[in-house]
């Protein structure tokens, strides 16, 4: 059972991320604290391994998560990354009977999470209208950036889904510097590491960004935004 400290703590990454939270009884919100721990995931760890586990629901305090779909052959795509703030709800799939798409996430870097326990969650779920609706709300989300993932593997060149990535890390970041190897946005754009170096190579030779050790800068991003459509 948590502390004083760690209950309130909880209590306030609830108010931000669960938007199910003032609906809330106060038996579940007793239920919902009583059952939800903070987990510890270093660098590297597997958190969830598609349908042979359901860990529950993860709300990200700190680091980063990597969800990807596996191929029977071992090849992996990126379908979404986890930041602090977000919430994995696909680690819970196993209570939201419409949801079957199996994915696996892993930690990125060293990662601190709430986890919810999946028991606990399905309990909440199959009794209070507000927490089966943010559930079925998170997923229907995911799934939407899974499908845009899926769509510009399919149907766009490589230097598009390029210029796509590069523009969509500078505004999910913050910053113009993207703090990324070749290998590391070849893996979250599904792409290899070869193709991504000739593309950076050409982007420099154009004047769009500037490559470094281990990151590259964004120098034009109306050249981007007009590879990739959109500007």
């Amino acid at each position: 059972m948590p502390t004083m400290t760690q209950e309130k703590t909880q209590t306030d990454l609830y108010i931000r991320q669960l938007s199910f939270w003032p609906h809330l009884s106060t038996p579940e919100k007793a239920l919902l604290n009583n059952n939800t721990r903070t987990v510890r995931y270093e660098a590297g760890e597997q958190v969830h391994q598609g349908t042979l586990d359901c860990i529950g629901v993860l709300l990200v305090k700190s680091g980063q998560l990597r969800v990807y779909s596996l191929s029977e052959d071992g090849r992996d795509v990126t379908l979404y990354r986890l930041f602090a703030g977000d919430v994995a709800i696909l680690s819970a799939s196993c209570v939201l009977e419409a949801v079957t798409f199996p994915v696996n996430i892993d930690a990125e870097e060293d990662t601190e999470v709430l986890r919810i326990d999946a028991s606990t969650f399905r309990q909440l779920a199959q009794n209070n209208v507000y927490v089966r609706c943010f559930g079925y709300e998170k997923a229907a989300g995911r799934l939407s950036d899974m499908l845009w993932k899926m769509q510009q593997i399919l149907f766009l060149s490589a230097d598009k889904r390029l210029a796509i990535f590069l523009l969509e890390e500078s505004e999910k970041t913050g910053s113009d510097t993207i703090h990324l190897t070749h290998e590391q946005i070849a893996r979250y754009m599904g792409s290899a590491r070869e193709v991504v170096s000739r593309l950076v190579k050409y982007f420099s030779q154009e004047g769009w960004v500037k490559s470094g050790r281990g990151h590259l800068t964004i120098l034009d991003k109306e050249a981007l935004a007009t590879l990739s459509g959109k500007e």
